[in-house]
């Protein structure tokens, strides 16, 4: 697994609202500290000694109790029940460790020895450490996390009505037919930007847990389905040279490439052009290209995707569907009469409406 993705999977494990993370914070508040080690496998077990065995179900009042011991606590994977209590950690000595105090040593060990989830909970600090691998996580204050979502929230609104502008600009432009490589990596880029300030407010929402439930609807109300969008925008300008090549180009799969690259790669639209297959030049960035289609008539009500894919392979690209006449859509699998005289007003509706969105904008 992805360590991103465990490090999620463990955030969501001890986020608020959960009993391991109540238990914890009232360790915290008691100042007594506490070393935790989530998991049962056999590397974990090889290196406990001492202790005793309780093997009983997790709560934040026995977790507050069995805290007071100088031991650590062994829970099951989890996270549901601890195993024993009170017990002695004995990590290989050799393993580097660039922590000071005794406790978050022995933490940094295990984690890096076992590959299980380890909690330190300092007696000083007033801070919980998260060891798991080499990866080491101290998590923050709830009202810091709330205060930083609300600014990524900020921030994303900026950048989607940036990204809606440049949508608008594009279908204008499709309509036209005067597109360029150069405004289709320029929509893309804005949508990755988006895309990335979107998974760090979920990693928020995450770390939030039950705290998180307004943040979750503002973000949702922001997002709506750019995602889906941006999906068929990819595949409207991705080159595909036979049916082979279909098959192995996945515009989600980019779409997720694309969403993974370094802030400096997604700065160039040569970069983006590139992986949409039109080369990396500055003579490809200017390039006029039409798009297929997809994006533009899956705005259309109640006309459903294998519909779109039908007019997409009969007419091959947007200007072309534009053209037809209501006979010529109406031969199109799947379309009768009073289809192709609905795809040609819902066309006309489009066409005019982010016309007049562009002047007004």
């Amino acid at each position: 697994m992805d360590r991103e993705l465990q490090l999620l999977e463990i955030l969501k494990m001890i986020a608020p609202g959960t009993v391991l993370r109540e238990g914890l914070e009232n360790v915290l508040r008691a100042k007594t500290g506490g070393l935790i080690v989530v998991g049962d496998s056999e590397d974990v077990l090889a290196i406990v000694d001492g202790g005793f065995n309780l093997n009983a179900d997790l709560t934040p009042a026995r977790l507050y109790e069995l805290a007071k011991m100088d031991g650590a606590m062994v829970l099951n994977s989890n996270a549901d029940r601890i195993l024993c209590a009170n017990a002695q950690l004995i990590p290989d000595p050799t393993i580097p460790s660039e922590e000071t105090g005794t406790r978050h040593r022995t933490a940094e060990r295990v984690a890096k020895q076992t590959g299980s989830l380890v909690i330190a909970i300092s007696q000083r600090r007033d801070i919980i450490s998260l060891y798991l691998g080499n990866q080491k996580h101290v998590l923050e204050d709830i009202r810091v996390i709330l205060s930083k979502a609300n600014q990524a929230l900020q921030t994303l609104e900026r950048y989607r009505n940036v990204l809606d502008q440049s949508l608008t600009n594009l279908s204008s432009l499709e309509f036209e037919d005067l597109v360029t490589i150069s405004d289709v990596a320029t929509v893309i880029q804005r949508a990755e930007m988006v895309l990335k300030i979107e998974r760090e407010i979920r990693r928020y929402i995450i770390e939030l847990g039950t705290e998180g439930r307004l943040i979750n609807m503002q973000l949702q109300e922001l997002i709506g389905d750019i995602k889906d969008e941006i999906i068929l925008l990819i595949r409207d300008y991705m080159v595909i040279s036979d049916e082979t090549e279909k098959d192995e180009k996945d515009p989600e799969k980019l779409l997720y490439d694309l969403t993974n690259w370094s802030s400096d790669e997604m700065l160039s639209l040569n970069t983006i052009s590139k992986a949409l297959g039109h080369g990396g030049s500055m003579n490809a960035l200017d390039s006029i290209v039409s798009p297929r289609g997809y994006r533009v008539l899956r705005k259309i009500p109640r006309l459903p995707m294998p519909v779109i894919e039908n007019l997409v392979i009969q007419f091959s690209n947007l200007q072309n569907i534009l053209n037809a006449s209501p006979d010529e859509l109406d031969d199109v699998d799947g379309i009768g009469e009073v289809r192709a005289q609905a795809i040609k007003d819902g066309l006309r509706r489009l066409r005019d409406q982010v016309l007049l969105d562009r002047h007004i904008i």
